[in-house]
């Protein structure tokens, strides 16, 4: 339930560093962390890249916390496992399309692209589970949602910096078809696991 009430202090601070931590534990090592990178190499923007992921986290938090107990009664993880494995595969297509010749990607604006990619790869991830439990454990969505976005964003921030002081000297198209590879591979994975 979607909670306006004041908190005790202590309990708003359990909550926030409870999510926090759970969410940027399970984000480590993850496949968004190697989205963020791949969507650096990409467009070279981190802070627009960022403001999607924040954007795009509070959307997707939002939604696991308030209404992911409900979801999980309709969709079993079979049906979950083939939306993500072949959403990764039309991801791996996508990424082959080559960029226009005056450097603008083809699908749009970097933070709109990241938005809907980042949005879409974390439906079913290890981080928006957690999140859904975490919003049934603690019964308030805000103080929950505000504490796995801060997660996300500290687990992914650092990839933005990292890819962005090596995309000067990755190739645009070795980055396409790295990125056409990792999504190709993480779909067959999924759906084979």
């Amino acid at each position: 339930m979607f909670t306006l009430a004041p908190a005790p202090d202590e309990y708003v601070v359990s909550i926030i560093a409870t999510s926090f931590a759970s969410v940027a534990l399970a984000e480590m090592g993850d496949r968004t962390q190697l989205l963020t990178l791949l969507l650096v190499a990409r467009f070279r923007k981190p802070w627009w890249i960022l403001a999607a992921i924040v954007c795009a986290t509070l959307f997707n938090h939002f939604l696991a916390a308030w209404i992911g107990v409900e979801l999980s009664n309709y969709l079993t993880p079979e049906i979950m496992r083939w939306v993500v494995g072949v959403g990764f595969l039309l991801m791996a297509g996508w990424v082959l399309i080559p960029d226009k010749d005056n450097g603008e990607v083809k699908g749009g604006h970097p933070f709109w692209t990241s938005l809907v990619i980042f949005f879409i790869a974390e439906i079913g991830d290890k981080t928006q589970i957690a999140t859904t439990l975490l919003g049934a454990r603690y019964d308030n969505v805000t103080l929950v949602m505000i504490g796995s976005t801060l997660g996300m964003i500290a687990a992914n921030a650092p990839m933005l910096w990292f890819g962005e002081r090596l995309s000067p000297y990755m190739k645009s198209d070795w980055g396409h078809r790295a990125a056409a590879m990792v999504f190709a591979a993480l779909g067959i994975i999924t759906l084979l696991w």
